[in-house]
């Protein structure tokens, strides 16, 4: 299974399409650092509006490094599903397109093989991708805006908050955060490779994963009662975010923030717990689906 994987890996370097997700990142990122580095005060004053009567803060340390990374990956973390269903729709439709897929088969290969080592390619990518962001998004941010206390803007409710994180304390709550965008994004992977069981070329589970994702995204987003109670539960995208929570620390009676806490971890198991369910239902339902399936091309 080792050498089956080897040779997925090999495959997947070999799309010119692998590329255009590291450079996109690459490139939303640079934009990001360069407009923070031009005028990133206009952003602190919009964001820090409804609270500048009750906090201040030194706008020139408040953006560095850590915060800078905390911006990029709100954007990011929205965009990159597409990214990786240009991967992971590919994998089972690419070789029917081509007319391998019969081919790979007539070898001493099991459908179940097939699927996992497609699956685990998936998720390696994932984590390449991610580890790009890492190094772009924060690592680059640190050296080119230095590091300091991180701030987080945040509405509760009708309520908006600034939490201040201390620097000492930040870089475990983006380590834990990768983590858990790698499950969250493995949901995506997931899924593509469901989809790219039931067709015959790449476009097609490509454009369903995208527009699933959006439909949900967009669900998950109304803040209606009646979708909040029924919907958003059952919705993958709903729990994607979840990645926030490590950065959403826990404070005293008196305001004042508790170093390495978190406001509520068993929110955040809970979603982590949820994505990998998804993971399993949807890697199950493509392993069953193509072992049923009728493999003509």
């Amino acid at each position: 299974m080792w050498n089956l994987l080897q040779i997925e890996l090999y495959k997947i370097s070999r799309r010119s399409r692998t590329y255009i997700a590291f450079a996109a990142i690459t490139a939303i990122v640079l934009i990001f650092q360069l407009a923070f580095k031009a005028d990133g005060t206009a952003y602190l004053d919009f964001m820090s509006q409804d609270v500048m009567d009750t906090f201040q803060f030194d706008k020139s340390k408040a953006i560095n490094g850590y915060f800078m990374c905390y911006i990029i990956l709100n954007t990011l973390l929205v965009q990159v599903p597409i990214l990786i269903a240009l991967v992971a729709g590919d994998a089972i439709s690419g070789e029917a397109n081509m007319g391998t897929l019969r081919l790979i088969l007539t070898k001493p290969v099991s459908r179940t093989q097939l699927i996992l080592v497609k699956f685990f390619a998936s998720v390696i990518f994932t984590i390449m991708l991610l580890l790009w962001m890492a190094v772009t998004a924060l690592f680059f941010s640190m050296l080119i805006f230095g590091v300091d206390d991180m701030l987080i803007f945040r509405s509760k409710g009708d309520v908006s908050q600034i939490l201040q994180i201390t620097k000492d304390d930040v870089l475990w709550r983006y380590l834990c955060a990768f983590l858990y965008a790698t499950v969250a994004l493995t949901v995506i992977a997931s899924l593509a490779l469901l989809l790219s069981v039931f067709a015959e070329n790449s476009i097609g589970p490509i454009i369903a994963t995208v527009c699933i994702v959006i439909v949900c995204t967009i669900i998950s987003n109304i803040n209606v009662p009646i979708v909040d109670k029924y919907a958003k539960p059952y919705l993958f995208t709903s729990y994607l975010v979840g990645w926030k929570g490590f950065f959403y620390i826990a404070s005293t009676e008196d305001g004042e923030t508790i170093k390495g806490s978190m406001e509520n971890w068993p929110a955040v198991r809970n979603s982590l717990l949820t994505l990998l369910g998804y993971i399993a239902v949807f890697l199950s339902a493509a392993i069953i689906s193509f072992r049923k399936k009728d493999i003509l091309s």
